[in-house]
């Protein structure tokens, strides 16, 4: 008899965007011929920048040459986007990041999900109340979330989100060795400020605990005295580690490149008290489970922070922050509670009427056919919201708006 790994069995329901996924699809397929626009799944909709197509092709074109093929990559990235990482995405920004603290990988939720994985089963870990799905599940998978019951796992520190503390959070009284923190926020919109995540950060290092910091949407940021990385702030760099991701910035998601930043400051122990760096850890555990992100796909990335890149890259963040704009332009009209879309992708809104999250997922579909994400799915204090994104065409973005407009809830 072949024995499974119980903790899957704590797995709440599907996943999350996999329902939306699921009910959207029966809803299309019972109504042929009208038109569904989704606002629900973070996708982009816009093409890969100019730039970082010439660069695809040719490092293809590379590929297909005996002089230049190239074989395995290094399990961390080539040195070409790493270089240019920490030179554009830090030092640009007076943050001194070296070359080998820098993991290119193909998604921020891979590296969110597998990060865990270097750290005790005993570990106590916080996450934010609305949260991405993926930090919590995770843990699960791994045996840190305790049993679940009223609507949350008994082992997780949960870090309330909400309209009274304006979607921040703030530390715990309590100790926790692991905090997933992410800014601009998924689902919430919400950034944080430098003040914010410096007392995050003295509070880490009072508790000897690790920051593991989503800042997947950094490039939404316009406000300038908003930080877009957690190493602006002092002592960062003792506890933190930052995740990033090309996928929102870039339009990746379907070619697949991201990366973490572990600084070698970072100590972790075992349970004799011995010190461990964290960024060696992290190396071992990706040249045994990962092969690296394609040769092409690295050059593709390392052309967004060209001069044409970064102009074109900015053009299509611009573009999608004002559809943000006019999502809120429509809701505020039609009376409802509106939260993000300023320096984030995302659009959080109150449910009206006390309606539950997914009743009015159910009433956005079938009423006005605009799929978005049930701010339950994400926890329970996402419960009473919704979660709408910014991703979609400007057409089709004008056109639900008008939907809204138009429709009387």
């Amino acid at each position: 008899m072949t024995l499974i790994n119980e903790n899957y069995l704590n797995l709440q329901g599907s996943y999350l965007f996999a329902e939306v996924a699921r009910r959207t699809a029966a809803y299309k397929a019972a109504h042929a011929g009208q038109e569904v626009i989704s606002l629900g799944i973070g996708d982009v909709s816009r093409p890969l920048a100019p730039a970082v197509v010439e660069a695809l092709k040719k490092a293809s074109q590379e590929m297909g040459r005996a002089e230049t093929f190239r074989g395995y990559g290094p399990y961390e990235g080539y040195d070409f986007l790493r270089k240019a990482i920490a030179e554009h995405d830090y030092r640009a920004r007076g943050v001194e990041i070296a070359e080998d603290e820098i993991f290119v990988s193909d998604g921020a939720k891979s590296d969110t999900a597998c990060f865990q994985e270097l750290f005790s089963q005993d570990a106590v870990v916080a996450v934010q109340d609305p949260v991405y799905p993926v930090y919590v599940d995770s843990n699960v998978m791994a045996g840190r979330s305790g049993a679940f019951s009223g609507g949350k796992f008994s082992r997780l520190v949960y870090l309330p989100c909400t309209e009274e503390n304006h979607f921040a959070p703030v530390p715990p009284k309590e100790h926790a060795d692991l905090v997933y923190l992410c800014s601009p926020n998924n689902p919430t919109g919400a950034a944080m400020t430098k003040e914010q995540l410096q007392a995050w950060v003295d509070w880490a290092r009072q508790h000897e605990a690790v920051i593991l910091y989503d800042s997947a949407y950094e490039a939404f940021i316009r406000d300038e005295k908003l930080p877009r990385s957690i190493f602006e702030i002092p002592g960062a760099k003792n506890c933190a580690v930052e995740f990033r991701s090309f996928s929102k910035t870039a339009g990746f998601t379907g070619t697949r490149c991201a990366y973490c930043v572990v600084p070698k400051e970072l100590k972790v122990w075992d349970k004799e008290g011995k010190e461990h760096s964290l960024n060696g850890l992290w190396m071992r555990r990706q040249s045994t489970k990962f092969n690296g992100v394609s040769y092409i796909v690295q050059r593709g990335a390392e052309a967004v922070f060209s001069p044409e890149g970064q102009k074109q890259i900015r053009e299509v963040i611009d573009g999608y922050l004002a559809n943000a704009q006019v999502i809120l332009r429509a809701l505020r009209g039609a009376g409802f509670t509106v939260y993000g879309g300023e320096n984030s992708p995302y659009v959080w809104l109150k449910t009206p009427h006390g309606m539950s999250s997914w009743d009015f997922f159910d009433l956005m579909l079938h009423k006005l056919q605009i799929v978005g994400t049930p701010g339950s799915g994400f926890g329970r204090c996402g419960e009473g919201f919704f979660r709408l994104t910014a991703f979609n065409t400007p057409q089709l973005t004008q056109q639900a708006a008008r939907r809204i407009a138009q429709f009387t809830f």
